[in-house]
């Protein structure tokens, strides 16, 4: 299989004509502290996708974990979780874009910013069984009017996205500028978030927490989102139609240090192939299982065999069947 037509699928089993609107946080529980990372299962607020949110859904290139290509400024490792508010637990197997400004204020992919054509800080991960997912890029600057911020997406299901953005306090977002003035010369942020028009309804659950790596020279962020749902209840039209075919479990056990087993219930015959992606978008395994019958099958996996390192992973299952051909992607885990 063709890397297009992975990250296609990818895409197609998670694509949203539009986001819909979030129930009232008011409904919710405790609101969690400022400058936590964490948002006590309190729906997050929507926001404004902002003038610049390009399509990532239609460009493949865009899944990928480091996202800040040739662009200067203080490397930054920003860890996102996604949480269902019905339970409070992890939501596995979702997708999260991210897109933000780089040092300079500028966006990818705008003409009228002399980026017509770049995709710098702009990229897609699929969160884990903890809900998990992680970019690597630089911390952003600003520009008049907005306060240092990030815009995120995230796909529940093909029916129902969230869109909203987080921030960090306004000292630590400050200090992170003024420790590095070589690669910020506009100088710190002169807003702080309760002054920017976009959080002007509150920000107290879009605050991610910074620290800095003092050994690995870099920023780590931590930001936890709650969106409606429990799991990935969510169920729209491509998550109809697979379920007419075929059943894509998760692996187990997982995480995983050397070999591992992903359920497979198919509903009718068809010609199954299975992959293994890599968090860039590189594929390390591709397996033609030929026709298989209807019924419950496991698909092993020995990653001892493979000789791949621990990361987390995407495996992607294809269905061919008179109907048509149908996809699904989860995560994995390989541990150390």
């Amino acid at each position: 299989m063709k890397r297009s037509q992975f990250l296609k699928s990818v895409g197609a089993a998670l694509a949203l004509p539009a986001a819909l609107p979030f129930a009232s946080a008011a409904q919710s529980r405790k609101v969690g502290s400022v400058g936590s990372g964490r948002s006590n299962c309190v729906l997050i607020p929507s926001e404004t996708a902002g003038p610049f949110p390009l399509d990532l859904t239609e460009n493949g290139f865009f899944f990928r974990q480091e996202i800040q290509e040739d662009r200067e400024g203080v490397r930054l490792r920003q860890r996102v979780r996604i949480v269902g508010a019905d339970n409070c637990e992890p939501m596995p197997n979702v997708r999260v874009n991210v897109w933000h400004c780089d040092r300079d204020g500028d966006y990818s992919g705008y003409a009228e910013m002399g980026s017509e054509g770049l995709t710098y800080c702009r990229g897609y991960q699929m969160t884990d069984a903890n809900g998990e997912c992680e970019f690597v890029t630089i911390f952003p600057g600003w520009y008049p009017g907005r306060v240092t911020h990030v815009h995120f997406q995230v796909f529940v299901s093909s029916q129902y996205s969230v869109v909203s953005q987080w921030t960090w306090p306004h000292e630590d977002a400050v200090n992170a500028v003024s420790a590095h003035p070589d690669l910020y010369p506009a100088g710190p942020d002169p807003l702080s978030p309760a002054q920017d028009g976009v959080f002007a309804d509150g920000y107290e659950l879009q605050v991610a927490d910074l620290a800095w790596d003092e050994e690995a020279q870099e920023y780590v962020s931590h930001f936890e989102a709650t969106v409606e749902g429990a799991g990935t209840s969510g169920v729209g039209y491509q998550e109809l139609q697979n379920a007419q075919v075929f059943d894509l479990g998760q692996n187990f056990p997982n995480p995983v240090t050397s070999a591992t087993e992903i359920p497979l219930e198919l509903r009718e015959a068809g010609e199954v192939v299975w992959s293994l992606w890599s968090p860039n978008g590189v594929c390390v395994s591709r397996t033609m299982l030929g026709t298989l019958t209807a019924g419950r099958h496991a698909l092993a996996v020995d990653f001892g065999a493979l000789g791949v390192p621990a990361a987390s992973y995407l495996y992607h299952v294809e269905v061919s069947t008179a109907r048509g051909r149908f996809t699904n992607v989860k995560r994995m885990t390989v541990a150390k």
